[in-house]
């Protein structure tokens, strides 16, 4: 098929036989998987995995490449869904879910925090994502990595860096590096919050200036005895913390009462 890529859905094809099959390896579909393709493109993952699978699941926004699908897979294993993966609805599919995709760059990050609210039902994730995305979602407490990212996805998802791609493994040739990454949903948290939302709140305010201490990003929930209780230093920074100091502040707060704000409250 000859099609153009479209910049405004982030479309770049993947095309280095090598980067496919190790992808596919370290995805190991199983005959019998709930396996679904976020943006299938023109099929280069697609192909190889449906030969290994009864059933893949494929969502595709570009009406185009939806035709083209339809007409490479006639008759074949492939459901194909057409429209935006940021309002599909996951659960339709199943519990035990495997998501893979060559996810478009510019709604990545949207499409991981859509993701986590069908936490419950997914078995594993693995997504090839800007390199830069992917350092900062696996970066450990301390790292000039470590963000709001880090912190928010390290608290339902054990993840791993699997493999670097350079951008010879695409058409058109992006201008940034691509990872792919393994998320496996984390069942036996040593903690776990009270208060999800207030847990993702709290987290966001304390990265929302990260030079400043947490004295003063977290000044409205907590005083410097406060935090020094809980055996956090108040002048400490928002990346030094651990997913459980998160998690255990959020707690402190659960038991004082306190709500995550809706948006009606902002």
């Amino acid at each position: 098929m000859a099609h153009k890529a479209r910049k405004r859905f982030g479309q770049n094809f993947l095309q280095d036989a090598t980067i496919i099959d190790d992808i596919v390896a370290a995805i190991n579909p199983q005959l019998g998987d709930t396996m679904v393709e976020i943006g299938p493109g023109l099929g280069a993952l697609t192909i190889p995995l449906a030969k290994r699978l009864k059933c893949l699941n494929v969502i595709e926004l570009d009406r185009d490449i939806v035709v083209h699908l339809k007409t490479l897979f006639m008759d074949q294993n492939v459901l194909i869904y057409e429209g935006d993966a940021l309002k599909f609805a996951f659960p339709t599919l199943g519990s035990g879910l495997r998501v893979v995709g060559n996810l478009p760059y510019n709604i990545s990050t949207p499409l991981l925090f859509y993701l986590i609210e069908h936490f419950a039902g997914i078995q594993d994730i693995h997504v090839m994502l800007q390199k830069e995305v992917v350092e900062r979602m696996v970066a450990r407490p301390g790292a000039s990595d470590y963000s709001r990212l880090s912190v928010s996805l390290q608290y339902y998802f054990d993840m791993d860096k699997v493999l670097d791609i350079g951008p010879h493994a695409f058409d058109p040739q992006p201008k940034v590096d691509s990872a792919f990454v393994r998320m496996v949903p984390r069942r036996s948290a040593l903690l776990e919050a009270r208060d999800p939302a207030l847990f993702s709140q709290l987290v966001s305010l304390a990265f929302s200036q990260r030079r400043k201490t947490l004295r003063n990003t977290l000044r409205q929930w907590f005083t410097g005895p406060d935090l020094e209780a809980m055996g956090i230093d108040p002048g400490a920074r928002a990346q030094t913390l651990s997913v459980d100091d998160y998690v255990r502040m959020t707690n402190v707060l659960t038991v004082r009462g306190a709500k995550a704000k809706t948006s009606s409250d902002k």
